[in-house]
């Protein structure tokens, strides 16, 4: 029987540079880019994404974001915001999550860079929210 939870798969790189590297696509890249092409992912830069989060609550009204107050906190937070400038998901054909089979795949061929020291932390994550924690109860800490 298939699982009937959902993947995302996360990586980090050691250094704001790299980082840059990252958010750019910089050709200097190449293996990496390539690898999450021929899977048709994208890495979207998690500080970029709380930063979009907060500006889609501002616009639309932060009542409609549950999460706006903790996430605003974190990207002002300028250790928080180091660690998350160098932290990306993987989104593929648009999608946070995806089938453990793509997430598999793009975990087993990313391996190679995490082995050379390119991306320090590879994680894959389902859905089960067993597996994961709960939204922060007091907006006062950012994550």
């Amino acid at each position: 029987m298939a699982s009937a939870w959902q993947y995302q798969v996360r990586f980090d790189v050691s250094d704001s540079a790299t980082a840059e590297s990252v958010r750019r696509n910089d050709p200097a890249l190449a293996q990496l880019l390539d690898i999450l092409a021929a899977h048709r992912a994208v890495a979207k830069c998690q500080f970029d994404a709380f930063a979009d989060y907060v500006s889609a609550a501002e616009a639309q009204g932060v009542e409609n974001y549950p999460l706006y107050e903790w996430t605003k906190a974190t990207i002002e937070n300028p250790a928080k915001q180091e660690k998350y400038q160098k932290s990306f998901t993987l989104y593929v054909d648009g999608q946070e999550v995806y089938a453990r089979a793509i997430a598999d795949a793009l975990e087993r061929d990313l391996q190679p860079l995490a082995a050379r020291g390119l991306i320090t932390r590879l994680s894959k994550y389902d859905t089960n929210p067993a597996n994961n924690p709960q939204p922060p109860q007091r907006s006062s800490e950012g994550g």
